[in-house]
């Protein structure tokens, strides 16, 4: 069996990850870490007592624990550091949690690599977001015009979403960097950000409205039609197969991984 660690155990995806690791035959909840500690992990989770009580010092329950893999859903401000700590403790990460920077991201590469320890960074865990990304990449081939709406609950602190951002590098990797829209554009908008981020020409929309849970639709247009790509998570549920996996898998890779679909074969 895997032993796990969570990390975010007390938060909405955290304690349904504690559930799912808890219900999965080749994985073992050791140890789980939140800022409100001293409950037990089951129970915060309606999965029934466990024995695995949340812990607040995440270093210390790295050790105490002898967790090999730590999944951490915590927040942008505090998830660097969450990863660097667990490289240290030669603990694998597999991350939900987005707001990485490019920067944060190559210490991280750097890092796995110096402590010969795999990290799992996934924008998102839903099966159908990840071809969602796919696809789009392969529709930017031949459709180059496009743009990006991503719809998520207001609680939410990063935008663009990190599903957003990466469908954007991962479309920008196969189109040629140009601006759409007509060339005199600026000089005419009204309001500043009305087309949105601009990322090598694309424009992505960032939507933050209670009622949403994940959503994001890519738009491509041609000439004479527009080509619609869009995945709608209705419960956070949809994330748990895409966690197992990344927890079973994650010590087979090398290095940094970004996106889960380079798990899916």
């Amino acid at each position: 069996m895997i032993k796990v660690l969570v990390n975010g155990a007390c938060g909405r995806m955290g304690s349904m990850v504690v559930k799912t690791v808890l219900s999965d035959e080749e994985l073992e909840l050791v140890g789980a870490v939140d800022i409100k500690g001293g409950a037990d992990a089951g129970e915060i989770a309606n999965a029934g007592k466990c024995g695995v009580i949340v812990a607040e010092n995440l270093g210390e329950e790295l050790d105490r624990s002898g967790a090999e893999v730590m999944i951490d859903f915590t927040r942008p401000d505090v998830v660097f550091r969450n990863v660097m700590t667990a490289l240290e403790h030669k603990v694998s990460p597999v991350v939900g949690t987005t707001g990485l920077t490019d920067a944060q991201k190559e210490e991280i590469r750097q890092a796995s690599e110096k402590q010969g320890v795999p990290v799992l960074i996934a924008p998102n865990f839903a099966i159908g977001a990840v071809l969602l990304m796919v696809l789009s990449a392969q529709a930017a081939k031949y459709m180059p015009e496009v743009e990006i709406i991503e719809l998520h609950h207001d609680q939410k602190l990063d935008a663009p979403s990190g599903t957003a951002a990466q469908t954007a590098e991962m479309i920008a990797k196969v189109r040629a960097e140009h601006a759409q829209g007509h060339p005199d554009e600026k000089e005419k908008a009204g309001w500043e950000g009305a087309r949105g981020a601009d990322y090598q020409g694309m424009h992505v929309h960032s939507v933050r409205l209670p009622g949403y849970v994940a959503s994001q639709e890519v738009i491509f247009g041609g000439l004479g039609q527009v080509l619609k790509l869009r995945h709608d998570t209705t419960s956070r549920e949809s994330f748990m197969p895409g966690v197992v996996l990344a927890a079973k898998q994650v010590r087979s890779l090398k290095g940094l991984t970004v996106g889960l679909e380079h798990l899916l074969k």
